[in-house]
């Protein structure tokens, strides 16, 4: 695929999400950033957050898939990405639906980025066991993928069974839309190796990463360590294409920003051989996130 870069959108920042909270705010940027030329806009995933969290620096967030189907539905170009979902906190077939209804019906634009999350006072509100989440996780893409032929499947989880059910219509992307899989620890690098199609590291501060209780990965001699240990376990395992790259890291848009810090960082991340990488735009309005984004297009994003 080409490369492209994703832009988040702006309903989460606990400071000016409000600015964003309408229906009317949601078509301007989602039109915006579609013109601009963005490759994908993405939404995060925190159902309910703890108020302790977001006075910490956390965030708001919208359902994924609500959000994503109302961008998808006054854009015709841009693909629509999970940054990133949290998997154990659906039920797998539930999920599946929300997955396959968004595909089919904003013909194949849909990249799912998922991960196993990090907030134990979510996972208690939402009734799931945190300690089980990458079990939960890995258990839950087998049977997602399970459910996306399109035809009658067998499938029993932890807590679930299907004994002959069918979700229709199936994905337009055969066969399931491209798993995104999120993390930079060792089990998320096996994970993208038995069942991803992408991995999708969080290049973050030390102190960020700590937070959400994931390995550090803040330099090119850590990423490359990584990557090898990921194609160590393809060879491991027979799987003989190798898992495509995204990168989670990206720039952020603020103030007076620079097109060629920019262009340096995505020139950057395509030497490392990824095909995506992400942005954010600070504003406090729609018309200001949409002048930034213009002009993204026009100086950052038509010279890659």
């Amino acid at each position: 695929m080409p490369y492209d870069i994703s832009v988040a959108m702006p309903i989460d920042h606990v400071e000016t999400a409000h600015a964003f909270w309408s229906h009317e705010a949601i078509v301007e940027v989602a039109k915006a950033a579609d013109e601009a030329g963005f490759g994908a806009a993405s939404v995060t995933d925190h159902p309910v957050p703890s108020s302790r969290w977001l006075a910490a620096g956390g965030h708001f967030a919208q359902d994924p898939f609500v959000m994503l189907g109302l961008v998808g539905g006054v854009t015709s170009r841009i693909k629509l990405m999970t940054n990133i979902a949290v998997l154990p906190y659906r039920n797998p077939f539930v999920t599946a639906r929300a997955v396959s209804s968004l595909d089919r019906f904003t013909g194949g634009r849909f990249i799912f980025g998922m991960g196993a999350g990090y907030l134990k006072a979510e996972y208690k509100a939402l009734g799931v066991d945190f300690d089980s989440r990458n079990d939960l996780m890995d258990e839950y893409i087998r049977a997602m993928k399970a459910s996306w032929t399109g035809e009658d499947f067998t499938f029993e989880g932890t807590g679930y069974i299907a004994m002959g059910n069918t979700v229709q219509p199936s994905p337009t992307q055969k066969p399931h839309p491209p798993i995104v899989i999120g993390g930079n620890s060792k089990r998320a690098l096996r994970r993208t190796a038995e069942l991803g199609d992408y991995w999708y590291p969080f290049i973050v501060p030390k102190a960020i990463s700590d937070t959400a209780r994931t390995a550090n990965i803040s330099n090119d001699e850590e990423m490359n360590e990584a990557i090898a240990y990921l194609n160590e376990h393809c060879d491991k395992i027979g799987r003989k294409d190798r898992p495509g790259l995204m990168m989670a890291g990206g720039f952020n848009l603020s103030g007076n920003w620079s097109a060629q810090q920019a262009i340096d960082l995505y020139s950057h991340h395509k030497e490392l051989g990824a095909v995506l990488s992400g942005s954010s735009i600070d504003a406090t309005s729609v018309s200001e996130w949409c002048d930034h984004a213009r002009r993204f297009g026009e100086e950052v994003i038509a010279k890659l």
